[in-house]
């Protein structure tokens, strides 16, 4: 069986190795960016079963990322990762059709926990 591809797209390169590796002893394949243009360009190529995506980031940010992955790909699963609640943003992303919102904390292990979480509910995620 092939494995799930999960794009994780973050300007934070410890969090990118650290979800890597768990996603993939969760039995993911993870793919990684770190920018807007990169995560788009890896959808278009990778054609990957969920995204998770930072919502502040330099450039181009998640929002405008996740306004351009709506545009061509309407059922993409994507989950918002933030380590700010900001409201405002939060409901710019439901408009947006976000699939859930990560909040990110000190406590890594729980992070990946939920992220693991939230795969696994969405239901075409299912190893």
């Amino acid at each position: 069986m092939e494995k799930k591809k999960i794009l994780v797209v973050d300007d934070e390169p410890d969090f990118l190795k650290i979800v890597k590796l768990r996603l993939e002893a969760d039995g993911y394949q993870a793919l990684l960016c770190d920018n807007g243009k990169c995560a788009l360009q890896m959808i278009k190529k990778e054609k990957p079963d969920a995204v998770l995506l930072d919502i502040m980031m330099p450039g181009m940010d998640g929002l405008e990322v996740l306004r351009m992955i709506r545009k061509q790909y309407k059922s993409l699963p994507v989950f918002i990762i933030t380590a700010f609640s900001n409201s405002e943003r939060f409901e710019l992303a439901k408009k947006l059709n976000a699939s859930g919102f990560i909040v990110k904390t000190s406590d890594l292990g729980d992070e990946i926990g939920n992220i693991n979480s939230f795969l696994r509910i969405s239901g075409n995620l299912k190893k």
